[in-house]
């Protein structure tokens, strides 16, 4: 793949312009160079124009997700004026959805980050989830909509913050040998507790590099095979003696794990279940 540009224009935020891009780009072979021009919050045409002089001196495909009907008509005259393909990529799902629900759709610029009560409940998830973190007030795990445990460096607190952003009040716990979580886990009726577990040579290789970002000695049990080994077998027994269901991270992004979490909860909430589901290895 030749080395070309991509110009992204948006009337909002452009999160989810940049989101369609990221997907259809990794569909392809990483054997050029994509040079990625972002261009959010176009709402005028003088911004607009400012915006096609950069577009003019590095010609490319152009993505673009606007509502207003001038704005988006200028923009695609003048990027027939230049020879270049111009995409507009909601214009089918739109148009599949006025027709299935009979009405038009609003157009109104980032009506997705609209502040409704929507917006403030992901606000109040994110900062529940910061304030849980790593095991912290676990005295009030049961407000949490999930608990993700695992041993250190299972992609607990990353996961969580994704979570969170999804609007999902979590918190996490390392599982650790010598200091076993407090009895309230293993009660919790609310949230739904899963348990993540990787691969032993997978954890020792991200700990290791992990000890040398640090400047610290990597001669140490944290990465010692059968200490690591010994760690996760505690961690498994844990999850199998309480019924969690478990994910393998080993292979996975934080976006896949936090998928397959969503998964579970909404499985364990459209069978109205409370308290903890059975053994669903992942």
């Amino acid at each position: 793949m030749a080395r070309f540009h991509l110009h992204l224009l948006s009337d909002s935020t452009g999160e989810t312009l940049e989101m369609i891009a990221k997907a259809a780009l990794a569909q392809f072979d990483d054997d050029g160079e994509v040079l990625r021009h972002f261009w959010p919050m176009v709402r005028s045409q003088q911004h607009l124009d400012r915006i096609m002089g950069e577009i003019a001196a590095n010609p490319g495909l152009v993505f673009f997700t606007l509502v207003n009907e001038e704005t988006r008509g200028r923009l695609e005259e003048k990027c027939q004026q230049l020879g270049l393909p111009a995409i507009a990529v909601l214009d089918g799902v739109t148009d599949a959805l006025e027709a299935l629900l009979g009405q038009e759709a609003k157009g109104r610029p980032g009506r997705q980050h609209r502040l409704d009560d929507a917006y403030f409940a992901r606000v109040d998830a994110i900062q529940f989830t910061i304030a849980h973190d790593d095991g912290v007030l676990w005295e009030e795990w049961e407000e949490a909509d999930i608990v993700l445990a695992g041993v250190s460096r299972t992609s607990k607190t990353p996961t969580s913050i994704y979570l969170a952003n999804r609007g999902y009040k979590v918190a996490n716990i390392p599982i650790v040998v010598e200091s076993p979580p407090p009895p309230m886990l293993f009660g919790l009726r609310h949230p739904l507790v899963v348990g993540l577990t990787t691969a032993p040579d997978r954890l020792i290789q991200i700990r290791r590099n992990r000890l040398l970002s640090l400047s610290q000695s990597p001669d140490t049990d944290y990465v010692a095979t059968d200490a690591v080994e010994s760690e996760l077998k505690y961690a498994r027994r844990m999850f199998a003696d309480n019924s969690w269901p478990v994910i393998d991270v080993t292979r996975r992004s934080i976006e896949e794990t936090a998928a397959a979490v969503i998964n579970l909860f909404n499985e364990r909430k459209a069978a109205g279940q409370t308290g903890q589901v059975g053994p669903k290895p992942i």
